[in-house]
């Protein structure tokens, strides 16, 4: 199966939202929700996009000749890559009935294991849906970051339960799911956190921790206060807020104010290999990737899911050879051509 396939056989299979673009730029999809749109205006899911096409990388050939180290340790497990399949939710109703979150989720989780990197997974209103999750991490030997929203505390202690049931070496919660509706209202609420609510949840989950939803220095530092092992600047794909800047416009900022002290990933509109190396020169130790992850399940299943990882490989492979790193350690801003106006000039 090429990709262009693997494409047509998701456009036969998803429902009438996502279009299984070539290219997955949040155009045809819009502001389609439910779909894989973004919220109000659509426009932060494609400027997510956009963002990394405006930076361009450095050619470099003068440099030893050697096949390149793609690997990355992450809290004690060695990754081929530095790349994560990120939590989606709700597939059936985003995407299509060919599958609901319990399926998606189990191809999801085996694939990434048996091909080298580790899948975040989704949560949702049903418990069953973290029940399967983790289900199918702990049948990877633990190969999985399960992803629990903001809700109120007691729902919280169960989830993390079944969280350290599962064997997983991560944990995360997305704080900025405060802002999707099924969040909004619930008795006893859910939604924003403090810096003491978050260590709270750090302290009981007994493993790293991740905060997913990270767009400002501020709110880094804080999940730093916290706890936190490691960050993810998202903007959950222009979900929750219209009008937010791109996740690229404000990783490097994020980075200099907190790495060392966690690590720190990135999505949003990441989607080849030469992106996710323009991601690490500006400062990530790596990357998520959840919309495309979605199009190779319902396109091939298992097989589709590898098929997408190695075309990522191929593709971070040859950047960093064209650019003269030999290693992830050796990717930095001096491999990205930066104008007078700066990496990205919108």
């Amino acid at each position: 199966m090429t990709y262009q396939e693997l494409l047509e056989a998701a456009r036969s299979s998803m429902g009438p939202h996502c279009k299984a673009c070539p290219v997955c730029n949040g155009k045809a999809c819009g502001n389609q929700i439910p779909g894989p749109g973004a919220k109000g205006t659509g426009d932060v899911a494609i400027r997510n996009y956009e963002a990394w096409q405006k930076i361009r990388v450095n050619m470099n050939t003068i440099a030893e000749n050697r096949e390149p180290d793609t690997t990355f340790d992450f809290f004690g497990h060695t990754m081929r890559y530095p790349v994560f399949a990120g939590p989606v939710g709700a597939v059936n109703l985003h995407y299509g009935d060919k599958l609901d979150d319990i399926a998606y989720n189990d191809i999801l989780v085996s694939a990434c294991a048996e091909n080298g990197i580790a899948a975040f997974t989704g949560d949702g209103t049903n418990p069953e849906v973290m029940k399967a999750a983790t289900k199918a991490i702990r049948a990877q030997g633990g190969v999985g970051i399960p992803t629990v929203k903001p809700w109120d505390s007691n729902t919280i202690r169960e989830k993390l339960r079944l969280v350290r049931e599962s064997g997983a070496f991560a944990v995360a919660m997305d704080v900025d799911a405060a802002g999707l509706p099924f969040l909004q209202g619930l008795t006893p609420p859910a939604g924003s956190k403090t810096v003491a609510e978050l260590a709270e949840i750090v302290r009981d989950a007994g493993k790293p921790f991740i905060v997913k939803g990270v767009m400002t220095v501020r709110g880094a530092v804080d999940a730093a206060k916290a706890g936190a092992s490691a960050i993810i600047v998202s903007n959950h794909g222009g979900r929750v807020l219209d009008q937010t800047p791109s996740t690229a416009e404000v990783l490097e900022e994020i980075r200099e104010a907190v790495g060392g002290n966690v690590l720190v990933l990135v999505d949003g509109g990441i989607r080849s290999g030469t992106d996710i190396f323009k991601a690490l020169a500006l400062g990530a130790d790596g990357v998520l990737i959840a919309r495309p992850f979605v199009t190779a399940v319902y396109g091939g299943g298992k097989g589709g899911v590898k098929l997408y990882i190695e075309k990522l490989g191929s593709e971070l492979r040859d950047t960093m050879r064209m650019c003269g790193t030999a290693s992830l350690k050796q990717i930095s801003k001096e491999n990205l051509f930066k104008p007078s106006s700066g990496y990205v000039a919108f």
